[in-house]
Parts: C-alpha cells; sequence; structure tokens
C-alpha cells in the first residue's frame, strides 16, 4: 500500500475533502510524519483519507490518526483500541457489514456512514495542537460540504465536537459538548457527541460500551425518523 492510498477508502476526485499526501500546512505534523515514514517505512505515513461513501447519511468524526493504527494502515480507527469499538458498535446499528480484522484490507464495509477525523495526519503523543485542530478544519468543512445527504454528525471528544461545531458555523455556547446530547445546526444537520472510544476511557469507566452504544442508537433513530 502507498503513501496516500488505502483500501476501502473514497479516492475519487470529485469527492476528496483531504490534504495531499505530502500537506505541510502543519509544521510539526509534517516533521513528525517525515520521522516515521524513516521509521516505520511499511506504514501508511500520510494523511488519513475519510472511510465510506460520499453519499451517507451519517457521519462520525474522531480527533486524529493514531499512530500505530490509522497512521499504520491508512483507514479510520483501524488498527487500535478505539477501532474495536466503534466498528462492532456501527455493526451493531447496522451502519457496518463484514468482520473488522483491524486492517484496511479486511473487506469490512460500511452502509450509510462515513468516517473521518478532525485532523488528518498523526499527531506526537496523540495530541494535536490547537493551531493544528484549527489548520485542518478546512477539511472538515469541506467534508460536510462534500456530503449531499448528510443529516446526522456524531463527535468523538470534545476537540472533534468543537472543531466540528466552529466548521458548521455555529456558537460553541450554542452546542457545548456533553456525552449524549444532541445539537441541530440552522441548516437541519444533527449533531450528537459521544466521548470518545479509546481505550484510555473505556478502561476507566468514562465511557462504557452501553454509553456508546445509546449515542448510535439514538443516530439510528433520528435517520428512521427522518426516512433514511
Amino acid at each position: 500500500m502507498s503513501d496516500g492510498e488505502a483500501a476501502g477508502n473514497e479516492a475519487d476526485p470529485a469527492v476528496w475533502t483531504g490534504p495531499p499526501g505530502d500537506c505541510s500546512l502543519c509544521p510539526r505534523l509534517a516533521a513528525f510524519r517525515a520521522d516515521n515514514r524513516r521509521a516505520y517505512p511499511a506504514f501508511f505515513n500520510a494523511p488519513v483519507p475519510s472511510f465510506g461513501s460520499p453519499d451517507a447519511p451519517l457521519l462520525v468524526v474522531g480527533l486524529a490518526p493514531g499512530l500505530k493504527g490509522a497512521n499504520r494502515t491508512g483507514r479510520p480507527f483501524t488498527g487500535d483500541f478505539a477501532g474495536e469499538l466503534l466498528y462492532g458498535t456501527l455493526k451493531r446499528f447496522g451502519f457496518a457489514e463484514g468482520d473488522y480484522a483491524a486492517r484496511a484490507d479486511d473487506g469490512l464495509v460500511l452502509r450509510d456512514c462515513r468516517i473521518t477525523n478532525a485532523v488528518r495526519c498523526v499527531p506526537p503523543e496523540n495530541k494535536p495542537t490547537g493551531t493544528e485542530v484549527t489548520t485542518c478544519r478546512a477539511f472538515l468543512g469541506a467534508e460536510l460540504a462534500a456530503l449531499p445527504h448528510l443529516r446526522v454528525v456524531v463527535a468523538l471528544g470534545a476537540v472533534a465536537h468543537r472543531s466540528l461545531v466552529a466548521a458548521t458555523g455555529m456558537r460553541q455556547a450554542a452546542c457545548p459538548f456533553v456525552h449524549g446530547a444532541w445539537s441541530v445546526t440552522p441548516g437541519g444537520l444533527e449533531i450528537g457527541a459521544s466521548y470518545h472510544c479509546s481505550r484510555y476511557n473505556t478502561a476507566t469507566g468514562r465511557l462504557t460500551p452501553a454509553m456508546f452504544h445509546a449515542v448510535f442508537a439514538e443516530a439510528r433513530r433520528r435517520l428512521d425518523a427522518a426516512g433514511g
């Protein structure tokens, strides 16, 4: 698998919403990416593209690729613990089919769902800076604009949620981050908030599988109520 390509992802230039493989808008991330290409030449090591059809009515927004997760495999939430809970939950509510095997060519298919990240490149220690989040928000905004049937977005974690809210043009005060809370933009886009499905959050009990399932059960209910 070459830099900038990932099995199972959309690569049609008409719906491409991410940065180029050699993006240098965030110098720290570009330098870290270069270091990782030397240290892990078999890894994807590029801005990770979104996964799923651009016709999907549901978008899931994570924070950023993990070093040995999506940065390794080239597919969001693939190769680390967070993917196990996310993809298992998506299958549970009919948003995915097939077996998740923690690799981009495992044959897993999303249904009515697309996944992206607020920051497309892996950050050191899994912590993008505020400037990096803001810089990459242009690509998140492009993602939202490129999905013609989008009705519901679930943001995983406070940082992703804040960036999503900013990308929609809403005030943060009108759409605060509270796990399980829902907001509606003036344009009718429904935004759900969840704690991130990281190993830390689940190990500490901040997020349980039942809590996570409830968010996606509500996403499914809202989509069904809207007729799609």
